[in-house]
């Protein structure tokens, strides 16, 4: 998952609830820099066990960059509300279609740039298939071709399984006992002991109803590359330099099948957007120049 330092907006950012046909979605949205020419809109999709807040270190140098960015929570994660059990609401097409009523409820004067980070990124493109109209590109940024690698799917099985006999504090404190103790600690990767806090209330916000189905999807995930490739927009493949859930070959490969832009940040892993916000956030608004 991503582990942003804060989970605090961006200063000049908004974080609300955004009324769409498809009920209301928890966002943080981040206008434009003062004095900077607008130059497009972005709405921005977290993955696996993340939220909205995974895109807090892009705002600020998209923003200086002209680009107002929306970043949500999907249905069931965090501070977006979803059903308990109902599983079939967390489906890959309903979740696509929460998307299109988001970019329909942020009105904006121009189709919106889509980013989708791992799951977000599959879910961006079963939006983009269903209906490409409200979009002027699509950034898959650490998200590939079809399923996960077989080691992550070991780790999203037992995930499923603690979830099945456990209750989401219980998992989230195995999870914490399973990390190294200088981690536990300090902190360790997640920013600090508030950070932590900040994770642990994420975590336990979110509806095991919407972990153990994306889950499953993220392990069964059919190779739809071709259907995308057929779809009239620019396209841009962005990770980090090493990535155990996709393999950086498959991600190049994906790029050619795409015709896409291929960028890879140096010194980032599964989460660019964490590890390296500054070259992440200047690779992705190049990008949106472009187009």
């Amino acid at each position: 998952m991503s582990r942003p330092d804060t989970f605090d907006p961006p200063p000049g950012a908004r974080a609300y609830s955004l009324r769409t046909r498809r009920g209301e979605f928890a966002v943080v949205d981040a206008p434009v820099a003062d004095g900077v020419e607008a130059r497009g809109v972005a709405l921005l999709l977290p993955g696996f066990t993340g939220s909205k807040e995974d895109f807090n270190p892009l705002h600020l140098p998209l923003a200086e960059r002209g680009y107002r960015t929306v970043a949500v929570d999907g249905r069931g994660q965090f501070e977006s509300d979803g059903p308990e059990s109902d599983e079939s609401a967390y489906a890959q097409d309903e979740l696509a279609r929460d998307v299109l009523a988001q970019a329909e409820a942020l009105e904006a004067a121009a189709p919106l740039h889509l980013l989708g980070h791992s799951l977000g990124g599959q879910i961006s493109r079963a939006a983009v298939l269903l209906d490409h109209s409200p979009f002027r590109s699509l950034t898959l940024m650490a998200s590939g071709p079809a399923h996960i690698a077989p080691s992550q799917q070991q780790r999203v099985k037992l995930l499923r399984d603690a979830l099945a006999v456990m209750t989401m504090a219980e998992v989230w404190d195995a999870i914490q006992a399973m990390e190294a103790p200088e981690e536990t600690a300090t902190g360790g990767l997640d920013g600090g002991l508030d950070s932590r806090e900040d994770l642990r209330r994420r975590w336990l916000s979110t509806r095991p109803a919407q972990l153990l189905v994306t889950g499953r999807q993220l392990c069964a995930e059919p190779d739809r590359v071709a259907e995308l490739a057929g779809v009239p927009l620019p396209f841009h493949v962005l990770s980090g330099a090493l990535d155990d859930t996709w393999p950086l070959t498959l991600l190049d490969e994906m790029a050619v099948r795409l015709n896409a832009r291929r960028t890879v940040i140096e010194g980032a892993e599964h989460s660019p957007n964490t590890d390296r916000p500054l070259a992440t956030a200047r690779a992705v608004a190049d990008f949106w120049d472009s187009v």
